[in-house]
Order: C-alpha cells, then sequence, then structure tokens
C-alpha cells in the first residue's frame, strides 16, 4: 500500500480512498487539483493496485490495518475527513467502526455496502473476478458492450470505465487473485449495524437512481447519517462533476 500527499500539511485533512480495482489516480486525478489548494489531501493506493511496488492485495482488515498505522504514525492519530468511493465508503465504515484512529466526517460516496455469505462470495467470485481480469489485461470491454455505450453516447459510463484503465493497458500489472481478493474479502468482512462514534458526523452521497434498498442499508449500517441525495447514478457526481462534488466536500468543513 501506498499513500500520496499533496497540499500543505498543516491544513485540514482529507483522505481519499478508491474503489474496486480502481487506480488512486484515475479515481481521484481530477478533484486533486482543487482540494490541494486549502487541505492537505492523503490519497491510499491499494495493495497490489499501485505500478511502482510489486505486492498483493490481501484482505480488507489488512488493507483497513495499514491505513490506520500510517494515519497513527503521520497524522497523530486524526484525520479531518475520509472520503470513501464506492468500495471505499466501507473502509471508512470499518475505520470508523473500529475506532484504532479518529476521523471527525467520514463520507460515504454512494456505495453499495453488499455483504455475502462465504459460499454466494465464492459464487459472485467466479463470475465476476475473471471478467474484471479481462478488462484491466486488455485496456477495454468486450466489443458487444462498447458498441452499446457508443450508440448511446454515455459519457457517464465511459467516465466510469475510464476508472478501470478503460482506452490504455495500464493496468495489466493488477493480478487475479488481488482482484480476488478484494472483491471476496469486501464480502465476507462484517460492518456493523448502528455505527455511532462519539464527535464523527457520517455523510452520504446517495445517489437516488441506486434505488431506496441502498437507502436502506445506510440507515441499517450507521445510526444517524446525514443523507445528502443527488439525482444521479453510483459515483456519477465524482466523476462526471468534479467540481460539484468538492463544492459538496468543502461544505462538511
Amino acid at each position: 500500500m501506498k499513500f500520496y500527499q499533496f497540499g500543505e500539511q498543516n491544513n485540514k485533512s482529507i483522505m481519499l480512498i478508491p474503489g474496486t480495482c480502481c487506480h488512486w489516480k484515475r479515481t481521484f486525478g481530477e478533484v486533486i487539483p482543487l482540494l490541494e489548494k486549502d487541505y492537505h489531501v492523503l490519497c491510499v493506493s491499494f495493495s497490489g493496485f499501485d505500478e511502482t511496488e510489486d505486492s498483493t492485495y490481501i484482505s480488507t482488515l489488512d488493507e483497513v490495518q495499514k491505513i490506520e498505522q500510517y494515519i497513527q504514525e503521520n497524522c497523530n492519530g486524526k484525520i479531518d475527513l475520509a472520503y470513501g468511493c464506492s468500495l471505499g465508503g466501507s473502509f471508512v465504515a470499518q475505520l470508523i467502526q473500529r475506532e484504532n484512529i479518529h476521523i471527525d466526517n467520514g463520507v460515504i460516496g454512494s456505495s453499495d455496502m453488499d455483504q455475502a455469505g462465504v459460499i454466494s462470495a465464492k459464487l459472485q467470485c467466479t463470475i465476476v473476478v475473471p471478467f474484471i481480469y479481462s478488462i484491466l489485461q486488455k485496456g477495454r470491454i468486450p466489443k458487444i458492450f462498447q458498441k452499446k455505450i457508443d450508440k448511446r453516447h454515455d459519457t457517464y459510463i465511459n467516465k466510469m470505465m475510464a476508472m478501470f484503465g478503460m482506452g490504455s493497458k495500464d493496468m495489466t500489472f493488477v493480478s487475479k487473485k488481488s482482484i480476488y481478493n478484494q472483491f471476496y474479502t469486501d464480502l465476507v468482512t462484517p460492518l456493523n449495524e448502528n455505527i455511532d462514534v462519539k464527535d464523527t458526523n457520517i455523510y452520504v452521497f446517495y445517489a437516488l437512481k441506486m434505488g431506496k434498498q441502498y437507502l436502506q442499508r445506510y440507515h441499517q449500517y450507521f445510526k444517524n447519517p446525514i443523507i445528502k441525495e443527488f439525482d444521479l447514478q453510483h459515483e456519477e457526481l465524482l466523476v462526471c462533476y468534479p467540481e460539484k462534488w468538492c463544492e459538496e466536500i468543502k461544505k462538511i468543513f
């Protein structure tokens, strides 16, 4: 795991945590320049998903512990705000509920917060992991899907695919084992219900187009979540409207 820093260290801190199989720079590359003027930005790059190191993603808890250690050693055990993109939202929740470090403001980025049993998780991995691995190796999705996207002129889908390295082959270093471990351990790592930590606010960027079942999950896992609704799709605010996303982050401060 690596951590990338931007901005002045004396400013309020913002930690950015990427989603499933996503590169830190492809995920947050457009918002970092907008944040680093006013904040100390710390961007997480997961083990197995950073081209500058030879590593393998072991598990969710292994990565969570590395983040905790970094915050303890470099930030006096405290972060002013942590944003989790998709999968990263589960990391923010884990960091808050474990209470080994303190986060003043946790922001869940329209995460699905999926949980599954061992058998179900293994079945899902059997289907999903080879597909994702193929995409990362080839730098493109199957032609039949791309043709449908091109016909729709869907900017959102293209932006989301770019987070996975579409249009290039710069994610070929990611191993199938890292993909499997990330996907599987996210599903089977338990998350507490009614998470409520003193002096910690939990915000949720709720994408209405994901469906009401996700709103129910947010209220299931967090006791008093502050829901910010957007008539958008999963992480559309971040990938399509970076300036607006930054405005919403700054409002929290």
